[in-house]
């Protein structure tokens, strides 16, 4: 049976109400402490998503530029033999006597 099987149980329901109930009594003792944070948040989520025109033209869009590898890099990667071979595993014998080991540790 999988544990997070979609339902809800009591804990997770305790849980977000007494969210939901702390919330709403800071917004109504203090609606200032409250929406200062959400607006910086927005504010830092927008310049994250849509950054200004002057912050792009400052890093000289080198993070978007494509480089092109020389051609003795192309053609040494043609050339080169593959990395490793696919070697089926084999059982090495012990060389360990059995005789010395006491039965019971």
């Amino acid at each position: 049976m999988n544990r997070m099987s979609g339902k809800w149980n009591v804990w997770t329901i305790a849980i977000v109400a007494l969210a939901a109930i702390g919330l709403v009594y800071m917004l109504l003792r203090n609606p200032l402490g409250f929406v200062i944070p959400v607006v910086v948040l927005g504010g830092i989520f927008l310049l994250y998503k849509y950054p200004p025109a002057f912050l792009e033209r400052a890093r000289g869009n080198s993070s978007r530029s494509h480089v092109k590898p020389g051609r003795s890099s192309q053609a040494k990667s043609r050339t080169s033999k593959p990395r490793s071979k696919t070697v089926p595993f084999r059982v090495i014998e012990g060389g360990k006597d059995d005789d010395d080991l006491p039965k019971y540790h």
